[in-house]
Parts: structure tokens; sequence; C-alpha cells
């Protein structure tokens, strides 16, 4: 067990120091975060298995992993659809018992009010952020409790698992589903020496923001651009988070938030909710004033 700020208190953990024989399994491998995690898990000598839509992106990912001398396997599958994840899953338990550590990475942002939000986009960012996540889990986890190894499940949620902000109502809403899964399905595999992690990233410069769907005046190109700008002057990359992840496996760690932003605003809503909520709050008025202005 843990408490609940993610400090390691036993049970088995996977050494990430050497990974060699070991199989990870990435979502959304073409990009961002997930081309990175996949690499350093190769990098210390794993196995991976890479799926995404974005069949160009993830033929460089499974090339860049393969000339690191690992063994590859790279399919186009949509982590929405029920029927694409369980084919997936099957062709990969022909030849694998089980995967050693599962990343369930891919994902998409929203940036739009609760009012703005259609309920097409509704069914968007749940079928990938969380129904995504929920299809890598029932599809992958029970043959690593069958096969009686130590392993690991990484779920990426966000800082906006953590604590809410305007214009992210739905995207939110997924990430703080994504928390509270991890924190229960720990609960449940610890007996079976699985770690769970929910790691909580800041402001990461991926492709994330550029391709997100946006409404209201979250839409206006100014407005997706001066986001675009602010996150790439924070100069968090995704091969820094990767670093991050692979350091939460190898203490277990429940909650891993990462960046300064993403911890103090964990601590803030722990311990001062309210300044936290005042200054968000503050922090949205000065962005739509600032937009205004533009």
């Amino acid at each position: 067990m843990q408490d609940s700020g993610g400090q390691p208190t036993g049970g088995r953990s996977v050494d990430v120091r050497n990974l060699a024989g070991k199989w990870a399994l990435v979502t959304g491998a073409a990009s961002g975060i997930g081309k990175a995690t996949a690499l350093a898990l190769a990098r210390r000598g794993a196995d991976v298995v890479l799926c995404d839509v974005d069949q160009k992106g993830l033929k460089i990912t499974q090339d860049l992993a393969a000339s690191l001398g690992r063994q590859t396997v790279a399919r186009q599958v949509d982590v929405s659809r029920r029927d694409e994840m369980a084919s997936f899953a099957d062709e990969v338990h022909q030849d694998l018992e089980a995967i050693d550590i599962l990343v369930n990475n891919a994902g998409v942002a929203l940036g739009a009010s609760f009012e703005e939000t259609l309920l097409e986009d509704w069914d968007w960012i749940i079928g990938i952020n969380l129904l995504g996540v929920i299809h890598g889990l029932h599809y992958f986890v029970p043959n690593m409790v069958a096969r009686g190894r130590a392993g690991h499940v990484v779920n990426i949620a966000s800082m906006a698992g953590l604590l809410a902000v305007r214009a992210l109502s739905a995207y939110s809403t997924t990430k703080f589903a994504v928390v509270g899964l991890s924190e229960a399905l720990r609960a449940e595999l610890e007996s079976h020496g699985i770690g769970v992690t929910a790691v909580c990233p800041g402001f990461v410069n991926t492709p994330l923001v550029e391709s997100a769907r946006m409404r209201g005046k979250a839409a206006e190109a100014l407005a997706r651009q001066e986001i675009v700008d602010f996150i790439e002057r924070r100069q968090h990359t995704p091969e820094r988070v990767a670093e991050k992840i692979l350091r939460a496996i190898q203490r277990n760690r429940a909650i891993a938030p990462v960046f300064p932003e993403a911890w103090l605003g964990y601590y803030m809503k722990r311990f001062t909710p309210r300044l936290l909520a005042w200054a968000l709050r503050k922090g949205s008025e000065r962005a739509e004033k600032g937009t205004a202005q533009s």
C-alpha cells in the first residue's frame, strides 16, 4: 500500500533499470508521450507492442524501437472501438502469455465550456479517453493476473484529472475518471503483484493541443495559437514525461503528477482548495481578458 501522495510503501514492482525479456504495450504510440514512452522502454531493454490510429507515425516509432534491437509489434487500432481492441488483444496473446507493462496513453483534447460542448463531442472524447483505457484494461489485464508475475499498468491522465478549470469540462471529466479508475484498480490488483499508476502531466509540448477540438472562444485561431505558444515556452517535452513514467513504475506510485504546475495543483487541491479555486478563477479571467484584447 502507499499513501495518496504516491509514496511507495511496499509490494512488488517492475525494475525498469533492465527490462530485457519484458514486453510493454503502449497505446497512442505514434507521437507525443506515447512515442517517447515506447522508446524509453525500448532503450531499457523492453520489446514493445504499439498501436495508434496514425499508421504513418506508428511505423516511425516501430522503426526507431527496432533500431534499438528490440522486437516490435505495431497495429493500426482505434482504442475506442471494442471490436478492434478485442482483435488486437487476440493477436497479441497468440504469441505472448501476457504483457509486463501496459501503458494506456491514447487520448484527445477538447477545449469548450459545458454549454458549448456537443453531445457528439462527449461521445468522441469519452470513447477515446475513458473507454480506450477501459478497453486496454479489459483485454490485457486478465492475462497479466493469470500469469502470476509482477507487472505494471500506467494510465495517462492529466493535471486536469486532479483539478478542474474552465473550458475543459469534458476533458476533465474523462481524466478525473481515469484517476478514479486507476485508484480502484490499484487496490484490486495489489494482491496480484501488479502496480497501477495514474500519470498526471502538466503542460506538455505535444501535438495534442494543435489537434484538439475547440468550441466557442477557444476555437478562435488566435486563442489556439496562444495556448500552443504558452506550452512551447514551458519546454516540457514528451521525453521528460517518459522518464517520469519510468520512475513512477520503478517506485510503484499511485499518482504521479509531472512538472511543477501539476505537483502544485495536486497539493493545493488537498490542503488549500479554496485558494486553488480562487487562483484558477483569476487565471481564467486573465486568459479570457487577454484573448478579448488581442
